[in-house]
């Protein structure tokens, strides 16, 4: 793939390094030390997962997002370019350093963590490359709710001119038990939004629904064409305005978590680029996110497409539960 090609996706978010220990199923007293088996140093964050994600599918992807001036964005750009993702999109702050993510994952591969928002905090609008935006098809908020200085308004206003330019828009959310004003935070950008894929624990939150359905609903309702709800072990849900349907996961064998959510967007962002129906692109996405779980990091497990697609003819899945073909 040309370095020089355009990206398709471009992915702006957060940034993250992620030191990924295992295993570890409880934090020491203070004072006192513990030891765990496994530790590695790895790209994170929204933004980079899904695009090294998306480059790995052969979609070539682009970033927005900040960094800070040492050896962790260093690191992060270092990689990103190893994928051939454009990282013209990068700045630097002068306030913060790199954002960081200690992840602590337990015998079942579960994980917590530990985070430093760090430059992400420093992402606002003046810092957007829009001339990179304009160029794609795809741009994809990835991290919403951990840009203190970029979520809210100033997303909207970036989703405004995006759609503006004819670009289809996207916006994955993450959780930030700081943030106490979530609907309020996301309901500016949510008419300007294509495609929307939160976790069903975020969804509820923004929507203040319970119901899957419901959740599903109240995006639609203000705007949003296409929902994609991550329901971790039950797969996903997608619903549209023409109908509605669940998807299983596929049953694989969990190393780490780290990134699943990341993955399924790449993969539906895939679908989206190569064209496909909902459906094909639901059992897509879930696919690319069981193959990322079978191993330690965000991006490690994600597969190409011909892995991706020969994975998902040797595991044959019951029919997806339709209400109608959206």
């Amino acid at each position: 793939m040309s370095t020089q090609s355009k990206p398709e996706v471009v992915c702006l978010g957060i940034m993250v390094a992620d030191v990924m220990a295992k295993i570890v199923e409880k934090v020491p007293e203070p004072g006192k030390l513990d030891i765990f088996d496994q530790m590695e140093l790895h790209p994170g964050g929204c933004a980079i997962n899904t695009s090294i994600g998306l480059s790995k599918l052969g979609i070539k992807a682009g970033v927005i997002g900040k960094v800070g001036k040492d050896i962790f964005g260093d690191f992060l750009i270092k990689i990103l370019k190893k994928y051939d993702v454009d990282t013209s999109g990068i700045t630097y702050s002068k306030q913060r350093r790199t954002s960081f993510s200690f992840a602590m994952i337990n015998r079942e591969g579960e994980r917590s963590f530990l985070h430093y928002t760090g430059a992400n905090e420093d992402l606002h609008l003046e810092d957007i490359n829009f001339e990179l935006i304009k160029d794609s098809r795809v741009l994809h908020i990835a991290g919403f709710n951990l840009m203190p200085g970029f979520d809210g308004e100033p997303v909207a206003n970036v989703l405004k001119q995006a759609k503006e330019y004819g670009i289809t828009t996207s916006l994955d959310t993450a959780w930030n038990p700081r943030v106490k004003n979530w609907k309020e935070m996301i309901k500016p950008s949510l008419s300007y939004l294509d495609i929307i894929l939160p976790s069903i624990e975020e969804a509820r939150i923004f929507s203040e629904k319970e119901k899957i359905k419901d959740v599903a609903q109240f995006f639609l309702n203000r705007g949003v064409k296409i929902v994609g709800l991550k329901m971790g072990k039950e797969g996903c849900y997608i619903k549209t305005e023409k109908g509605e349907f669940s998807i299983p996961s596929y049953p694989v064998k969990v190393i780490d978590t780290s990134g699943a959510g990341d993955a399924f967007a790449a993969g539906f962002l895939a679908g989206i680029i190569k064209g496909w129906n909902l459906q094909k692109i639901g059992y897509f996405a879930n696919a690319v996110g069981a193959l990322c779980v079978q191993a330690v990091g965000c991006t490690a497990g994600v597969k190409n497409m011909e892995e991706t697609l020969i994975f998902m003819d040797k595991s044959p899945l019951p029919s997806s539960r339709l209400s109608s073909s959206p």
